[in-house]
């Protein structure tokens, strides 16, 4: 049976920028093994199967998968569906639409704008709000899996810390870009650092709120090798769960805030994750995730 395929650049308005995305198209009647093999076939960060609906609540339901096995919701993989599936729908430039997408995490409301100029941008709310999670790495060994200084680490209140909304990241402060760009990631002592702790989601969101551009608020690399992702160009899920690091190390006002992150600099991949937090007594009440993405391709699978 043949199957369509597009493909897309996400968190960018630029093609060959941001975090490329497969999305397959009528795969039903795939099962768990095959779609992680299709994943492996395009070896990008994050692939995603489009399925029959559930609910006629939901515009699509999805399936995620890396490289190295499924998630359960993933940021640039809910964008760049969105996007593609208006852009199929015919959304007209200059017209905006709003739909749910079913994933393992519950359902993500979506919403697409297609501006005059034929940019498109999706903006989601997170399925769950980040919770702090214990048992983060210590100092000595988080500046050992990346190569740096333990000096490089921590800036203002900021320290390590691990959050998940609901996928799990350990985030590292940095104090300088030039730090961050220096990382060199020891995967043995990355694995087993991990493990030691039973993360069932390794990964590191490292950040520094000295950027690129002036407008943005955090620069950031996210490495998880254990799941078949050296390092990611923009992550979505990653910036979820950073906004409960917001709301400990940041004395945030109640209301809405935003906090554009820059990613994916350091591979030659620019990306831009526009990352919204409501806050009301120092705890998040709401999430945001937005960004553009650029159709780059279609095709079909012939098996």
């Amino acid at each position: 049976m043949a199957r369509r395929y597009h493909t897309l650049d996400v968190f960018t308005h630029k093609a060959l920028t941001g975090n490329p995305l497969a999305v397959v198209h009528d795969a039903e009647g795939l099962d768990t093994e095959a779609m992680l093999a299709i994943a492996r076939e395009f070896n990008l960060s994050e692939t995603v199967f489009v399925l029959p609906v559930a609910t006629a609540r939901h515009r699509a339901d999805i399936r995620i998968f890396t490289p190295g096995g499924e998630l359960p919701f993933a940021g640039h993989p809910t964008v760049g569906t969105a996007i593609i599936l208006a852009s199929l729908d015919g959304l007209a430039p200059g017209a905006e639409t709003a739909f749910l997408i079913g994933e393992k995490a519950g359902p993500v409301a979506c919403r697409v704008s297609h501006h005059d100029d034929g940019r498109f941008e999706a903006t989601f709310d997170a399925p769950r709000l980040p919770v702090a999670l214990d048992r983060t790495p210590d100092t000595t060994q988080l500046a050992g899996i990346l190569g740096l200084d333990a000096r490089d680490i921590g800036f203002a209140a900021h320290v390590p810390s691990r959050f998940g909304a609901p996928v799990s990241f350990c985030h590292v402060p940095v104090r300088s870009r030039a730090a961050i760009d220096a990382i060199r990631v020891d995967t043995r002592w990355f694995a087993e650092t991990f493990a030691a702790i039973r993360e069932d989601h390794p990964a590191i969101f490292a950040y520094t709120p000295d950027t690129v551009d002036p407008r943005a608020a955090f620069y950031a690399r996210m490495f998880a090798p254990g799941l078949g992702i050296a390092e990611d160009p923009a992550t979505g899920s990653a910036a979820a769960a950073f906004a409960g690091v917001l709301a400990r190390f940041e004395r945030l006002t109640d209301g809405r805030h935003a906090f554009p992150i820059e990613q994916g600099f350091a591979m030659g991949r620019p990306s831009r994750i526009e990352l919204g937090l409501s806050t009301r007594a120092g705890a998040v009440t709401r999430v945001s995730i937005g960004g553009g993405a650029v159709i780059t391709g279609e095709g079909r699978l012939l098996f």
